[in-house]
């Protein structure tokens, strides 16, 4: 377990977070839409799209879960993974990496840092793993937020990608 920033504890994950992780995504939505983007992930709450609950669950008990406490409760996860999901129109890098497959944090505790520690863990990890290469596959609509989040977090772009009409980008952060 893992103190990055204040008051903020990391812990490995598993199913038993599953209800609080599909918390956190079906808030993102709702926040998300109140914003005005509903092209990310949609207008529907993450629990009751089709495959949801499914891909958490699966995320949490075939992957490396780790979930961000603060003050004991879960304010944010992390799924880490060694390549891209299948799914999207991108390969695997052809060396040894961890792949963040899931990073959603507490928008309640927006400005508090849970997105970067769980981006600094996920470097630990990679690290751990005797990985030098972290990447990251994220929405790149809008005004590219989500992209610049990751920037300022010590990634840069590597590709961009459409799935279907979504628009997306990989980015990579190596290791030292």
């Amino acid at each position: 377990m893992d103190d990055i920033a204040p008051g903020i504890r990391i812990r490995p994950g598993d199913p038993a977070d599953a209800p609080a992780v599909l918390h956190l995504l079906d808030a993102a939505v709702a926040w998300m839409n109140a914003r005005g983007n509903t092209q990310q992930w949609g207008t529907t709450p993450y629990s009751r799209k089709p495959g949801g609950v499914a891909r958490v669950e699966r995320y949490l008990s075939e992957n490396s879960p780790w979930i961000a406490e603060l003050d004991g409760a879960p304010a944010g996860a992390l799924v880490l993974d060694s390549g891209p999901s299948a799914q999207l129109p991108i390969g695997p890098a052809g060396e040894p990496e961890r792949y963040v497959r899931l990073l959603v944090s507490d928008r309640r505790h927006a400005g508090r840092g849970i997105g970067a520690a769980l981006l600094e863990h996920a470097a630990g990890e990679t690290r751990r793993a005797g990985a030098r290469l972290l990447r990251v596959d994220c929405w790149a609509g809008g005004g590219g937020e989500l992209v610049a989040f990751y920037e300022r977090n010590g990634f840069t772009p590597a590709e961009r990608f459409l799935h279907g009409d979504w628009p997306g980008a990989v980015l990579a952060r190596r290791m030292g």
